[in-house]
């Protein structure tokens, strides 16, 4: 490795979203500027921090990262704040930390190798349309790999500041999203995992014009490239889950059976108040539709407790939903207020009150403790069943493969030798350990 390449260091937070702008970022300044990476930031010329802004924490941590970076950082090396903090705050970010050296929005990804010779900027232009670039190529041998089909959103959820952070929402042209897919099929790629806002609303806006086309029509075209073994995507909106949607994610074999449906509250009062566009019994009615085509279905969700005027009442919507349908994954969080959104507008007019800190915390505890209890009572009915596995890792010292069925549960198998890497495996499941599935190979 040439002594002339420069080091950069990333930390990245938030959503996959997140982790793939990272990956454009690396990929970009790797071939566009000579970098290389490194895990030690003191050594790096190059510090980005990828931030995430859905909840205030995050955002609060920023300022103390910046902080660190800045003391055991090398002369000369540059600090940069991208993503939707980043968006968020824009200019204010320099005012408040001498040590930023630029500031870079989640929708100015492709600006990247222009903006790390400026000093003192912040390039945040939430209109900016980067939908037709070409990134550059991660040369990084890989088995699962991203790709954006849209960029933006076009929902007014009032808890969410996305929408602020990230611009309208815009679809990828089908062309560009079928040769990214290829070229990562080529380099030996088996799995992809199509990424969006709300990827089930793909087709509805391109900034130039483009022929007609809609997410179950994508997922069946990305379907036929040759090698491609599995398809996943995250996240869909419930609002947008219609029948030819489902028909194409239960009939296509290639597109993994499970999914990611983000509830954020089971009461329809709440829902409306959030703005989400569906109800309870809509959610719910989609649940079954998919679960009567797809058995063994994995489903996972989002939820927000202790959105403003959450009763109790509403609450016990939340805990009825979770029965039914027993999610698989559940990332649940008290109720962040955020700027820019109109709940935030609600409580600075003091027009509602937040739900009590103590009882969104009771609240919150009960929901994981049922959750946790079912998760323990649905893996125990996975003993003796077998599930397809595409083997991504082998741990050595622990002599044990490790992968994820086509439902999306992490799998451990027994094994000596690293030489199934790569390969969809037939998998007996035998016993659990909390979340993960102890398992042995199926011989042919």
């Amino acid at each position: 490795m040439s002594d002339s390449l420069r080091k950069l260091y990333i930390e990245t937070f938030g959503c996959a979203m997140n982790e793939h702008d990272s990956a454009h970022i690396i990929a970009e300044l790797e071939e566009k500027e000579d970098y290389f990476l490194t895990e030690d930031p003191r050594e790096a010329d190059l510090i980005l921090i990828n931030t995430c802004s859905v909840r205030e924490k995050p955002e609060k941590k920023l300022f103390s990262e910046i902080g660190q970076y800045a003391k055991i950082k090398k002369k000369n090396a540059k600090i940069g704040v991208c993503g939707c903090t980043a968006s968020h705050l824009g200019e204010a970010l320099l005012k408040r930390s001498r040590a930023v050296d630029f500031v870079l929005g989640a929708r100015n990804v492709s600006k990247i190798s222009q903006i790390i010779y400026k000093e003192r900027v912040a390039w945040v232009d939430i209109d900016y349309d980067d939908s037709s670039y070409v990134f550059s190529t991660n040369h990084h041998s890989q088995l699962k790999g991203m790709v954006n089909i849209s960029i933006g959103c076009d929902k007014k959820c009032t808890y969410c500041i996305v929408p602020h952070t990230r611009g309208n929402e815009i679809s990828i042209p089908a062309d560009l999203i079928l040769k990214e897919v290829q070229r990562m099929v080529d380099s030996g790629m088996k799995e992809v995992l199509l990424l969006g806002q709300n990827v089930n609303h793909y087709g509805r806006y391109f900034s130039s014009p483009h022929r007609s086309i809609n997410f179950a029509q994508l997922l069946n075209e990305v379907s036929q490239i040759n090698g491609l073994e599995r398809i996943r995507f995250t996240s869909p909106h419930p609002l947008h889950m219609d029948d030819d949607f489902i028909a194409e994610f239960a009939h296509n074999p290639k597109v993994c059976k499970s999914i990611h449906m983000p509830l954020q509250s089971g009461s329809s009062t709440i829902l409306k108040k959030m703005k989400r566009g569906y109800t309870k019994e809509w959610f719910l009615e989609r649940v079954d539709k998919m679960r009567s085509l797809i058995p063994q279905l994995s489903i996972g969700t989002d939820i927000i407790v202790g959105f403003p005027t959450e009763s109790e009442e509403d609450f016990s919507e939340t805990l009825d939903v979770l029965e039914k349908v027993r999610f698989d994954t559940l990332y649940s969080f008290i109720y962040s207020s955020r700027p820019h959104t109109e709940a935030h507008k609600w409580l600075e007019e003091k027009r509602i009150k937040m739900t009590e800190e103590e009882v969104a915390k009771e609240r919150l505890m009960r929901l994981k403790e049922r959750h946790k209890e079912i998760l323990t009572e649905d893996n125990a009915r996975q003993i003796g069943r077998v599930h397809s596995v595409l083997i991504e890792n082998f741990n050595a010292e622990n002599t044990y493969l490790e992968g994820r069925t086509d439902t999306n549960k992490l799998v451990r198998i027994k094994a000596k030798e690293e030489y199934k890497i790569g390969q969809i495996c037939n998998v007996r499941i035998s016993k659990i350990k909390g979340a993960q599935l102890i398992g042995e190979l199926v011989q042919d």
